[in-house]
Order: C-alpha cells, then structure tokens, then sequence
C-alpha cells in the first residue's frame, strides 16, 4: 500500500519477521523439527513480534490502516501468543501431557477471519504482496481446521509449503522494496497491483 511516511517504511523488517515466522511454522508442518527445537521457535517469534509491533506503530502512524493493523495482528497472535503456545506445548509434553489443540482451533477460525477480511484490501498492493496475503489466509484456515480435528494431518504438507511460498515472496519483496527505494528505480521488479 503506497503511503507517505514520516519515516523510512518499517515494510521491509515486518515481512523479514514474517519470514522467519513462516519458515518456522513451515519446518514444523512439515515434520522437520522435533519438540526440542520448539522453545528455540518461541525464542525468535518473541523477537518477530517486536519487529511487528514497532512496525505496526509505524504504520498506524502514518495512516495506513490496513498494514498497521495486520502487523499488530501478527505480532499479537501470530508471534506472541504462537511463542506462549509453543512453549505451553513443550512443557506439556516433556511432562507427559498430551496437548489438546481444540481451543487453538477455535482461535484460529477467528484469526483467520480476520485476515481473511483484509485480503481485499491487498488487491490495492503489488500482486506478491495480495499473493501472500492470500497464501497466508489458506494456511491460517486449515490451521484451523486441523486443530478442530474437521481435517487429518494430511494437510499439515499443505500447510507447511503455503508457509514456505509466504516466506519466500516475503524475502523477494524485501529485496525489491529495500532495493527500489535506495536506488529510485525498478531493479527488482514488482507486478502492478490487480486492482488501481
């Protein structure tokens, strides 16, 4: 979303924090990282909500009400409440508990919704940018759904390359919106958005 800034744009940091947030989660759909490495996954989401909320403000700020309020968003659920979650599971099953993730679910159908309502709002923005947006608002919903238990774990590789795909057009953009602005020109190029 193309806005005036009374600083530099905190875009870049907040989807670097994205990024690492994402690649995270997908690593552990995807099966490739064991309990062990969950309290080290809440160690840098703790660190991406910082980034989040100080972009957030930012944003907030400068009247973009779209970007401010899903970076709050993320750094609330997506990064904050996901670390104590994360460390909550590891405590519960390194003591033998076994997790029930229902209530996540439920959670998760409103998060989802919630993105899923600022979607349209992305087709104002470069089409990676609505891409990941969209990306993200499939993965969050079947989140949802297999907490819920309404679909198998079969999902979770779904999930895990959405996550991946999110993360990936999240670095392009970094390049290309840091790269861009320092250079005042198109080195990276960016499609245009779907709708002017």
């Amino acid at each position: 979303m193309a806005q005036e800034h009374s600083f530099a744009t905190p875009g870049p940091a907040a989807l670097g924090a994205f990024a690492v947030a994402v690649f995270g989660f997908g690593a552990v759909f995807l099966g490739q990282v064991t309990v062990n490495g969950l309290p080290l996954l809440a160690a840098w989401l703790i660190g991406g909500c910082l980034i989040q909320v100080v972009a957030a403000v930012m944003e907030l700020k400068d009247h973009n009400l779209t970007s401010g309020n899903v970076f709050l968003y993320f750094a609330g659920f997506f990064m904050l409440a996901a670390a104590l979650s994360t460390i909550a599971k590891f405590l519960m099953i390194v003591n033998n508990m076994k997790p029930d993730s229902t209530v996540e679910g439920w959670l998760w159908v409103a998060g989802a919704g919630f993105l899923v309502g600022l979607t349209p709002n992305y087709a104002k923005s470069n089409l990676f940018l609505f891409l990941i947006v969209l990306m993200a608002d499939v993965a969050l919903i079947l989140i949802a759904l297999l907490d819920l238990g309404v679909i198998g774990a079969a999902y979770k590789p779904v999930v895990g390359y959405l996550l991946f795909a999110c993360g990936i057009l999240s670095i392009y953009l970094i390049a290309a919106i840091s790269t861009n602005t320092f250079y005042g020109k198109a080195v990276f190029p960016l499609p245009p958005p779907l709708i002017k």
